[in-house]
């Protein structure tokens, strides 16, 4: 995680981007890329253009890693908190014998 982390950094560094990328706008930029996604399944459970679900995807990853970077969040720790909360929150399913 780590050194895709560091690549997404350098790569938005090195375009002097780092200026506008505020958790603000990181934070629309997501939304803004989710729904990018959701339009790939607007009329149907299904889409015929995997390659957009896949940038889309990537995109909003990379928001996301950048911004963990800017609020000095660890992504991977966040992560792990989350689930343990959510397993507490919806804990496993009782299967039938």
């Amino acid at each position: 995680m780590q050194q895709i982390l560091k690549e997404i950094i350098e790569f938005r560094d090195a375009r002097d981007w780092q200026q506008t990328d505020t958790p603000s706008n990181l934070a629309k930029s997501i939304i803004i890329e989710a729904a990018e996604l959701l339009e790939n399944y607007q009329w149907s459970d299904e889409t015929d253009d995997m390659e957009n679900v896949k940038e889309e995807i990537a995109d909003i990853l990379i928001y996301s890693l950048a911004m963990t970077h800017d609020l000095g969040l660890d992504p991977e720790a966040i992560i792990r908190e989350k689930l343990v909360k959510n397993a507490v929150k919806y804990p496993e399913s009782k299967k039938s014998a």
